[in-house]
């Protein structure tokens, strides 16, 4: 870890961290609370992915639905009109909805072999934005005098490394440069979460080897061909099962970091509130060393 102890980063004139967890759980809402104070640099993966990396992928599939009506298909042609997506820190729907759901298209869903190439496509997005890291580091404090640097990392970065790896090159870039941070929710976060997305079904990156597992049984459950799937119920059957494979896989990369509470995480208000968060984490961490 580049920050041992308290001491060590209470010291550091140059703070820099990265904030992982189960997306909910309050990394945002520390990042936006950080860069209000005008000093923290805040640079979001998921945004860095749908703008850098998959930004042509999601603005072709616009235009591709928009060529399907006769009038926006004659305005694309003659480039009478432009067709982008307007993806924000706060807003990632775009990414969501190219990222996609499999099942029935007449319902919204993917093919499965189209649905499998755009989780890849993520997948090697995921990996290049968060090797991104590096250069933004230096950016944020060359271009724009950032004294202080978070990284608010997807939900889904623990199905792209392996923790249990002391190689991991992703991991290992990473934690050269920030200090790994987990936000760790509860057994009632996890239930609420499950609620929040009952209600409204996201689309989500699955580790390969994990999504083949659930499709396959779902399918065996249901006795329905893929493209009778109904997209929204797979993916509420899928995601409790997503909570529970991806916590020892968080609690695993915990252990190149420092851990913090969901809880602790919401009474954060401010830069100074933050700073005596990782603080504290770092006097536990020695503690139980």
């Amino acid at each position: 870890m580049i920050y041992q102890t308290s001491a060590d980063w209470l010291g550091q004139p140059n703070k820099r961290v990265l904030l992982f967890g189960m997306s909910g759980l309050g990394k945002t809402h520390v990042s936006n609370a950080l860069r209000a104070a005008g000093d923290w640099f805040h640079y979001s993966v998921d945004y860095r992915i749908g703008t850098r990396y998959m930004g042509e992928f999601i603005a072709d599939n616009f235009k591709r639905e928009a060529m399907k009506v006769p009038l926006l298909r004659e305005l694309l042609m003659t480039d009478s009109v432009y067709i982008t997506s307007n993806i924000t820190f706060d807003n990632l729907a775009p990414l969501s909805t190219y990222l996609g759901k499999p099942g029935d298209p007449a319902r919204g869903g993917l093919p499965f072999a189209e649905y499998l190439r755009r989780q890849a496509q993520h997948r090697e997005a995921e990996i290049a934005a968060l090797h991104d890291t590096r250069h933004f580091i230096a950016r944020a404090n060359d271009l724009y005098g950032y004294t202080h640097f978070i990284c608010d990392s997807g939900g889904s970065i623990c199905e792209v490394v392996d923790p249990a790896n002391p190689a991991d090159p992703v991991l290992q870039a990473l934690s050269a440069d920030m200090l790994l941070v987990w936000i760790k929710g509860s057994d009632a976060h996890r239930a609420e979460l499950i609620r929040r997305f009952d209600r409204a079904p996201k689309p989500i990156y699955y580790q390969p080897e994990f999504l083949h597992k659930i499709w396959d049984t779902y399918l065996t459950r249901e006795g329905k061909p893929a493209h009778k799937i109904d997209p929204d119920a797979f993916l509420r059957h899928a995601y409790a099962q997503v909570l529970d494979h991806r916590q020892p896989r968080y609690a695993a990369m915990a252990e190149w970091g420092v851990t913090v509470t969901a809880e602790e995480v919401a009474k954060v208000q401010d830069a100074a509130g933050f700073t005596a968060l990782i603080a504290r984490a770092l006097d536990r961490r020695a503690a139980h060393a």
